[in-house]
């Protein structure tokens, strides 16, 4: 049981986890055996309330698929049980992440003060700009 909040949780049936040899340098030990783990997890058919796989399934992250499935893949560490443990905190990051609801802005209007020092600012520009122009005489 992948515990994400005090009411939510994930169980490890509806984890479905893989295999797989590591990328990058490690030599004859990463060619021989497969330590990587990928970890898939289908958010339409998992027991997560509704609300929550609306916010995961609006989430901008690369490891969601269009289909709604969650792969994520940990090769950080030599051992397949650290590898197993390390996705799926990151699974949980990923979870707790969605379920925090951001805070509504409120629309604010500036303050008089505000825009009278803005409105000097321009005026002082403005008056700068005018006197770097070329002097011309009318005589």
């Amino acid at each position: 049981m992948l515990e994400i909040t005090d009411t939510i949780s994930i169980p490890e049936r509806e984890l479905e986890f893989t295999q797989i040899r590591a990328a990058g340098p490690g030599g004859q030990h990463v060619n021989k055996v497969a330590t990587a783990v990928q970890l898939r997890f289908d958010i339409g058919r998992s027991s997560l309330p509704d609300s929550c796989k609306k916010r995961l399934m609006a989430v901008n992250d690369r490891r969601i698929t269009e289909g709604g499935i969650i792969i994520i893949k940990a090769q950080q560490f030599r051992s397949l049980e650290q590898n197993k443990i390390d996705a799926m905190q990151r699974l949980r990051m990923l979870v707790a992440r969605a379920l925090v609801s951001r805070k509504k802005r409120v629309p604010t209007k500036p303050s008089r003060a505000s825009k009278a020092k803005r409105l000097d600012a321009k005026q002082h520009q403005s008056r700068r700009k005018t006197q770097r122009r070329k002097v011309t005489s009318f005589d």
